[in-house]
């Protein structure tokens, strides 16, 4: 793991930018070899709209958020190009979640979703095809896996 220091504050500062730029979903967007919007891909897509928008739409997806907002905030890709279950990996379960951690969605051994907490049970996410990255609440999901720190 790279030495950097872990800013919360700057996180969570770089997530609201992100999402006051309209970024749009876009599925396997954010993979690329750089983080930052890219296209996706239509492979394993099972999204509401169809056909898959993702090839033709220049966005992020949850993990492809998430790496960037890291990668700008603490300066280097920390994340890597691999999904929410590569990502999980790389950090520690806390008990006590703080603005700028990572909270994931599914089961501990095959995770699917994953945003930025917020604070007060709130997320910053890139959500699903046809949304752009905003805020939700937590507490609808029930499948919360846990809280994440790198």
């Amino acid at each position: 793991m790279p030495l950097v220091s872990y800013f919360p504050a700057r996180i969570v500062a770089v997530a609201y930018q992100v999402e006051q730029d309209g970024v749009d979903y876009s599925w396997g967007g954010g993979h690329a070899g750089s983080p930052g919007p890219s296209t996706g891909t239509c492979r394993g897509y099972h999204g509401r709209i169809k056909p898959c928008p993702a090839k033709r739409t220049r966005g992020l997806d949850c993990s492809g958020f998430t790496r960037w907002v890291y990668a700008l905030a603490l300066g280097t890709d920390v994340l890597g190009p691999g999904n929410t279950d590569d990502h999980l990996r790389l950090l520690r379960r806390v008990s006590s979640a703080r603005p700028g951690d990572l909270v994931f969605f599914g089961k501990p051994s095959r995770t699917h979703h994953v945003g930025i907490y917020l604070g007060n049970g709130m997320m910053m996410n890139a959500p699903e095809t046809g949304a752009q990255v905003r805020v939700d609440e937590i507490a609808p999901r029930k499948d919360l896996v846990g809280f994440f720190r790198y």
